[in-house]
C-alpha cells in the first residue's frame, strides 16, 4: 500500500512540476544498450524508426532501467516512440538509427507534463504496458491489440464474402474506438493503418472514403484540436486526393477520359502550330537579313554556312583573297556580327 501511495505521489509531483518523466524496466542483459526517444509528427512514419525523429537517447543502467526527463517536449499531446537498440556489436553500421530486427519499441501519446513508466509485465515482456498520468498514453497499445484481433478474424475465414464482412466490421470498430477515445492522434494512427496501400484494407478504404462522412468529421476534429499542424494539413490533402481518385475510378472516369483526350488533341495541335509558326518566322527573318546584303555577299554567306575557307571562297568566285575579306567585313557590319560563328548562328538558328 505504501509503495502504491509513493508511486501516486511520484507521478503527481512530476506532473505538477511541468516536466516529463518517461522511465521503464528492461532485462539486465540490456545493460549498456541505448534507448531512444523519438517524436513521430508524420503519421505515415510510425511503422519504423527514422533518424530525424530521434530527439534523445540514454543508456540502460546495470539494473536494466532507463529514464528520460526534462521540459523540452511539446505541451500538446503528440505520438512518441521509445525503442531499445537491439543491434549486435557486429552491426555498428546500423547504430546511427539504433534499430535492428531484434530491437524493441513502443508508441505512446504524451506531452511535456506527463510521467510514464513501462514496467516489465508477465513473462518478462518489456515495453508492452504503460502506467501514465495521461489517460490517453496507452491508446496506441490498445489499437495494436485490436489490430491483432482483426488479423485473426481475417485469417480464420479467407473467403471473399468473409473479407467483405470483416472489413465492414473492423473499419467500424476501429473508427468507433478512435472517436470514443476523443483523441484525434489515435484516429490518425488508425487511419494510417486502414489506408496503407500495402495492406489488404486499402481497397475497402477507397470504398469507405467515398461513402463515409467519418473522414470529413475527423478532419473537423483535427482542425479543432491540432490546427495549423503538418499532420492535419497532410491528412486533409490525402483525403481530398483519395476522394478524387475514387471519383475518377467510378462514374466520372469516362468523362475524365474525354477531357484528357481533348486536352491531348489540343496540346498536339498547339505544338504543331507553334512549330510551323516558328519555322515561318525564322524563314522570314533570314530573308530580311539577306535583303540587307548584295548578291556577292549573299553568295559568301552561303559559302560560310557550308564551312568554306576564305581561300576556297575566292577560288570559287574567281576573285582575289583581299576582295573576299572586304566583302566579309562589309557583311559583318550589315549583320551586326564579328565572326563566322555569329554568321552561322544568325542563319541556322
Amino acid at each position: 500500500m505504501r509503495a502504491f501511495a509513493f508511486l501516486v505521489f511520484l507521478l503527481s509531483s512530476f506532473a505538477v512540476m511541468g516536466q516529463y518523466h518517461f522511465s521503464g524496466e528492461l532485462s539486465k542483459e540490456n545493460s549498456g544498450s541505448m534507448v531512444y526517444l523519438s517524436l513521430v509528427e508524420d503519421y505515415r512514419k510510425s511503422s519504423r524508426v527514422y533518424l530525424e525523429q530521434i530527439i534523445r537517447k540514454v543508456p540502460v543502467d546495470s539494473l536494466g532501467q532507463f529514464s528520460f526527463e526534462g521540459n523540452n517536449l511539446l505541451d500538446d499531446n503528440r505520438i512518441y516512440r521509445i525503442h531499445l537498440d537491439g543491434c549486435s556489436e557486429n552491426a555498428n553500421a546500423q547504430h546511427f538509427l539504433g534499430h535492428c530486427n531484434s530491437s524493441q519499441s513502443v508508441l505512446f501519446i504524451a506531452n511535456n507534463r506527463d510521467t510514464l513508466h513501462f514496467p516489465t509485465s508477465f513473462g518478462n515482456q518489456t515495453l508492452c504496458t504503460v502506467n501514465s498520468t495521461n489517460p490517453k498514453s496507452a491508446l496506441i497499445l490498445d489499437i495494436e491489440a485490436l489490430k491483432e484481433e482483426m488479423v485473426f478474424d481475417f485469417m480464420e475465414f479467407r473467403s471473399e464474402a468473409n473479407q467483405k464482412l470483416n472489413s465492414d466490421k473492423w473499419f467500424g470498430k476501429l473508427q468507433d474506438f478512435g472517436q470514443s477515445a476523443e483523441e484525434p492522434l489515435a484516429e490518425l494512427y488508425i487511419y494510417d493503418f486502414l489506408s496503407d496501400k500495402r495492406n489488404e484494407t486499402y481497397n475497402h478504404y477507397l470504398l469507405d472514403v467515398s461513402e463515409n462522412d467519418y473522414y470529413a468529421n475527423l478532419l473537423t476534429r483535427l482542425k479543432s484540436s491540432y490546427p495549423n499542424t503538418g499532420f492535419t494539413q497532410q491528412y486533409e490533402a490525402e483525403i481530398v486526393s483519395d476522394q478524387h481518385l475514387v471519383s475518377f475510378r467510378n462514374g466520372d472516369a469516362w468523362s475524365w477520359k474525354w477531357v484528357l483526350t481533348g486536352l491531348l488533341v489540343f496540346s498536339l495541335g498547339l505544338n504543331i502550330y507553334l512549330v510551323f509558326r516558328n519555322q515561318s518566322k525564322t524563314k522570314k527573318q533570314k530573308q530580311q537579313l539577306l535583303q540587307k546584303l548584295t548578291s556577292q555577299e549573299q553568295k559568301i554567306v552561303n559559302y560560310i554556312l557550308n564551312d568554306r575557307s576564305n581561300k576556297e571562297i575566292a577560288a570559287e568566285m574567281f576573285v582575289s583573297l583581299s576582295t573576299i575579306k572586304t566583302h566579309i567585313n562589309n557583311l559583318y557590319k550589315k549583320l551586326d556580327v564579328s565572326s563566322r560563328q555569329e554568321v552561322v548562328a544568325r542563319f541556322k538558328k
